[in-house]
């Protein structure tokens, strides 16, 4: 059941007139019936009965269903809110992901692609009125998955990124970019967005980096860049040993900051720059908090009428009392 209101409390001022209804039942009381006026009762024998003793709240029944009247009026009743949202304008969202082999640096923790996956996993979860694609890329570029509605289906290709050997290993920001246009350009979104993710130069693929911007920015779509990794040194795989492990060495962390930040002002993005695990989610973060999707909520009232019950108790109770003066208490004096 939910919470009782009033539809009219105006009408509560009225409980005002019951002390004024009082004192008019007080000052009137010995008008109320006959009197016999007599020299004596000692010859009369007391005989305290009931009707006689119920005789005095009459009154008290009157003023009850007053008070019975005066809620009716104000009209309690219960409502049940039930809510309702609907997507209005959403946001398609596709992520292109750089998984060369130099992710694999170990600058964020365990590595730079773990970290991203556990950061890409949050962010999806927290969109849950979007559409979410994922692109990798390396010397070439792939979707991985198409935007879509499913996070299920999101949030398992993200788990399954991985450096595997399938696209030859080198940086083609131009391709990864590119091939995630390509995935929004036909997309009917109010806003289309692109979290496109390095960490290094671009140094493969055919199309040019500021190509695939100008391409992104004649579609409307937004880009954000993000260059993960350390200032100064970190350790990077460079060989496989005997035992198919990866050999680490440290090497210099460089990232092609200019490009990335020519790319995201070109498709009116932003850049950032990921030094650390924490850094990196307070990045996907601000993005988060960036593009915000309208959301319609709509509520449904269902409303259940009170006052019935306390209508039907103030007749009651006038009944009875118009009956009783009229029949037990009636005076032929």
């Amino acid at each position: 059941m939910g919470k009782i209101t009033f539809l009219n409390p105006e009408f509560f001022w009225l409980f005002l007139l019951i002390p004024l209804a009082i004192v008019w039942l007080i000052y009137t009381r010995k008008d109320q019936a006959a009197t016999l006026k007599i020299s004596s009762i000692q010859g009369f024998k007391a005989n305290d009965t009931f009707w006689v003793k119920l005789r005095p709240y009459l009154s008290a029944f009157r003023l009850l269903a007053l008070s019975s009247m005066i809620v009716a009026l104000a009209r309690p009743r219960t409502v049940d809110v039930s809510n309702k949202t609907k997507t209005t304008k959403g946001i398609d969202i596709v992520m292109a992901v750089d998984v060369s082999g130099s992710m694999l640096a170990k600058d964020l923790k365990p590595n730079r692609m773990e970290a991203l996956k556990r950061v890409a996993a949050d962010f999806a979860g927290e969109r849950p009125n979007d559409r979410i694609g994922l692109v990798v890329y390396a010397s070439e570029a792939y979707t991985k998955t198409p935007v879509t509605s499913d996070k299920a289906v999101v949030l398992e290709a993200i788990k399954s990124i991985k450096y595997d050997n399938v696209l030859q290993d080198g940086t083609g920001i131009g391709m990864g970019l590119a091939t995630a246009v390509n995935r929004l350009k036909d997309s009917q979104a109010k806003s289309k967005v692109i979290i496109l993710l390095t960490d290094g130069v671009n140094n493969a693929g055919f199309i040019e980096p500021e190509t695939a911007a100008d391409i992104a920015r004649q579609y409307g779509i937004k880009v954000y860049t993000i260059g993960i990794g350390t200032n100064g040194m970190a350790e990077f795989p460079y060989a496989i040993g005997p035992n198919g492990q990866f050999l680490f060495q440290r090497m210099k962390v460089e990232i092609d900051e200019r490009l990335m930040q020519s790319i995201a002002k070109k498709t009116d993005g932003k850049y950032f720059r990921a030094t650390s695990n924490s850094k990196l989610a307070e990045i996907y973060g601000e993005i988060n908090k960036l593009e915000t999707t309208e959301i319609e909520e709509l509520k449904f009232y269902d409303y259940d009428e009170k006052f019935r019950p306390f209508v039907l108790l103030a007749g009651l109770l006038l009944l009875i009392e118009i009956g009783l003066r009229n029949t037990v208490y009636r005076s032929f004096i």
